[in-house]
């Protein structure tokens, strides 16, 4: 029995079949209709979600099974004081494989220990998010033809940002890969994904305020939101929020093979007028990642691929 816990949990070469699966799904979905008959899902999430829960529902149901859960702490027995150990030991009773969002670091670690059912982090606090990153990587192979020697542009809420986080270690893997890291001094990335990742596999990269200068180099512009459930004050959260704002006037600076991608939700750091911009591709991303979450499911269950 696997999980996926961290990005890293699966090499190089099995995120290439996982993502060769995705793209065979996406090719013909009625081909996988029914290859998780009677399997379920619960998706445990005891943060707010819309795509991530919603697109894990979708992914087990395209594929023929069932759904059951809660989408928020308050309607599950978290709120009688039910710890994650005890919550799935009993979920591995009903269910076949589950998702599971927390605000606290490594409460999907602490369940994996006690499951016994594969467990997928669906984000945990401002740590990790391997779905959305194995969506990430779908979207720019799909669009770029390629996951190497590629400029990477990070912008807005590098910090807490737990899809950033979770990127730049799945990135840092391929050859010639380079960062350009666009943030306030108050965001930047954590010193210890740039100790640990950045500086460990010298992966060239640099951190830089200004995304206007930055955008004629970038082959992907990977905007953030700056995620107000993560500032201790109002103050901080008023005076950054609008910091980078990605319009028409800014897209016109970048190269016609640049690709926008958000892992959203998005406030008002990317103006809806580029929407209309054929290199936006932040919705395209979104139906991505029910092809990856499909393929991650059949995966981790070990089900057999359609002949």
């Amino acid at each position: 029995m696997r999980h996926l816990l961290n990005p890293l949990d699966f090499s190089v070469e099995e995120i290439d079949e996982l993502l060769d699966l995705a793209s065979s799904i996406e090719a013909d979905p009625r081909r996988y209709a029914h290859v998780c008959d009677g399997k379920k899902i619960a998706t445990l999430f005891y943060e707010p979600s819309t795509r991530t829960r919603l697109s894990f529902e979708a992914a087990m149901l395209n594929l023929g099974g069932s759904v059951l859960g809660f989408s928020s702490a308050d309607s599950s027995s978290a709120s009688k004081g039910e710890s994650v150990a005890d919550t799935i030991r009993v979920v591995s009773c009903f269910a076949d494989i589950c998702a599971m969002r927390h605000p606290k670091e490594g409460a999907p670690m602490v369940a994996s220990l006690h499951s016994r059912i594969p467990v997928i982090n669906a984000g945990d606090g401002g740590h990790q998010h391997p779905t959305q990153t194995l969506t990430d990587l779908m979207t720019i192979r799909s669009l770029k033809g390629r996951l190497s020697n590629l400029t990477v542009g990070l912008c807005g809420d590098l910090k807490f940002g737990r899809t950033v986080h979770s990127l730049i270690n799945a990135l840092a893997r391929y050859e010639g890969i380079r960062f350009v890291l666009i943030s306030p001094p108050e965001l930047r990335v954590p010193d210890y994904i740039k100790d640990d990742v950045l500086n460990a596999k010298n992966i060239e990269y640099r951190e830089v305020e200004n995304l206007d200068a930055a955008m004629p180099e970038l082959d992907i512009l990977y905007m953030t939101r700056v995620q107000r459930e993560r500032f201790f004050n109002e103050e901080d959260y008023i005076r950054m929020k609008d910091c980078y704002i990605l319009d028409n006037a800014k897209m016109k600076l970048a190269r016609e093979d640049m690709f926008v991608l958000h892992p959203l939700p998005r406030v008002n750091e990317i103006s809806v007028e580029v929407d209309d911009d054929p290199r936006a591709a932040y919705f395209r991303q979104v139906q991505y990642g029910v092809y990856v979450r499909m393929a991650l499911i059949m995966t981790l269950l070990e089900v057999e691929k359609p002949c």
